[in-house]
């Protein structure tokens, strides 16, 4: 059986991150054990593309900026999905992110 590659390891995670939660690209990356790679996990959400099983839009950078809102659909597609669960953004910055933030290195150790 082959071995799942980076970008579905961090699909994998992201799937776990608990609805009205977020996280940041270098958490994910730091669990992984590639501390350094959140870029390349902020590729992984892109790739995740349209997968509704992957909820790219709660992973986020490491200050609350909603800095991966350019790979949704229409203008505020992720912002929207965020505030439907309840997250409030203002100025594409999640509000009370310290409050939300779900780091996987607490919750899957």
């Amino acid at each position: 059986m082959k071995e799942p590659s980076f970008f579905d390891r961090v699909h994998e995670v992201a799937k776990l991150i608990p609805y009205g939660r977020v996280t940041s690209y270098g958490a994910i990356a730091k669990y992984l054990g590639a501390a350094g790679s959140a870029r390349m996990v902020g590729w992984a959400m892109n790739a995740s593309g349209k997968d509704p099983d992957v909820p790219a839009h709660r992973v986020v950078n490491r200050k609350g900026l909603l800095t991966g809102k350019h790979h949704f659909a229409g203008t505020n597609l992720m912002q929207q999905l965020l505030e439907s669960e309840g997250i409030r953004v203002v100025d594409n910055q999640i509000q009370d992110f310290e409050t939300l933030f779900w780091d996987p290195m607490k919750a899957l150790s």
